[in-house]
């Protein structure tokens, strides 16, 4: 499936991603993806560093300028390769605390972006996929259990959907991820499915994408974000899905998406929907009125020559 809305470069995540952002994007064509969607990491308050970054010497106005060369070179990027490939240029939101609104608002006026990734990496302000230690200080946090951490995680999630509004939401349930059991069902808790369902039918409500990310199968999980018995739920709602790899260097691109395709087909989605820019038409979101929604059948997806390299 030759679309992803969200990759990441060592070029502009150091620390996080290797390898350049040009060196992305030219191993994207050579695998003959449509369109490629760059979402480098938005700045974040001091308080949120992660240890690599505190260890770099990082600032905020660090972070802001690493913002304005990103957006250069992606710029420059999509001039050359304009050709080849459709880029769309965008950030993935960081969702911690209130004050995120703020970042998240001064990276959009400070930038013509297209659109933004709408994640939660944190809960309760503590990162929940970085490392075992942090997840376990979160769950600590939230009340001692996985139950627990859950539950806040997909309430602040909501807080976030409601706020943002994201036309792509990113890896819906990553909670999941450094949890005791990655696999296990969502519905065994009904705190926590009933929160889901509620996310979902606000994300529907609103007509977002939730992105199917195949980061989790990498991660060594069964099945992509979010779990198949999300995904059923949503497509009973009406909602629409996209696809995304979350990249993270080139040996990243493009990963896995032949088992996210056999989920695809089992989950029963015959439509999938991807980011692109306007040719006339009018954007479904103010903010970004270069950005529409476009709809291709499994089937097309299915016949295209992505699968060929």
């Amino acid at each position: 499936m030759p679309f992803s809305h969200h990759s990441h470069s060592g070029q502009f995540c150091p620390g996080h991603a290797k390898d350049s952002l040009e060196e992305v994007i030219q191993l994207a064509i050579a695998k003959r993806f449509r369109v490629f969607c760059l979402t480098e990491h938005m700045p974040r308050g001091e308080a949120d560093y992660y240890p690599e970054e505190i260890e770099a010497g990082q600032s905020q106005s660090w972070m802001i300028t690493n913002e304005a060369k990103y957006f250069q070179e992606a710029q420059r990027l999509r001039e050359k390769y304009a050709d080849q490939i459709r880029i769309l240029i965008g950030f993935e939101c960081d969702w911690i605390r209130p004050e995120s609104r703020t970042l998240i608002e001064e990276s959009l006026d400070r930038l013509p972006f297209e659109f933004f990734m709408g994640s939660i990496h944190h809960t309760k302000t503590v990162p929940i996929d970085y490392d075992r230690a942090m997840y376990e200080q979160a769950r600590d946090t939230a009340g001692g259990s996985d139950e627990r951490l859950f539950e806040a995680y997909f309430d602040e999630q909501f807080g976030m959907l409601q706020q943002l509004k994201p036309l792509v939401v990113g890896h819906f349930d990553l909670i999941r991820l450094k949890s005791d059991d990655p696999e296990r069902s969502f519905k065994q808790w009904p705190g926590v499915w009933e929160r889901i369902l509620r996310n979902l039918d606000y994300v529907a409500g609103y007509g977002g994408l939730l992105e199917l990310n195949s980061a989790a199968l990498r991660k060594g999980m069964s099945e992509p974000y979010p779990k198949g018995e999300i995904c059923r739920e949503f497509l009973a709602r009406g909602g629409r899905f996209c696809l995304s790899d979350d990249s993270h260097g080139l040996d990243q691109v493009g990963l896995n998406y032949r088992r996210v395709l056999e989920f695809i087909e089992k989950v029963g989605i015959s439509t999938l929907h991807h980011l692109d820019l306007a040719d006339g038409e009018t954007s479904i979101d103010p903010r970004f009125p270069r950005t529409v929604v476009r709809s291709v059948s499994l089937d097309e997806v299915k016949n295209m020559t992505f699968w060929e390299s």
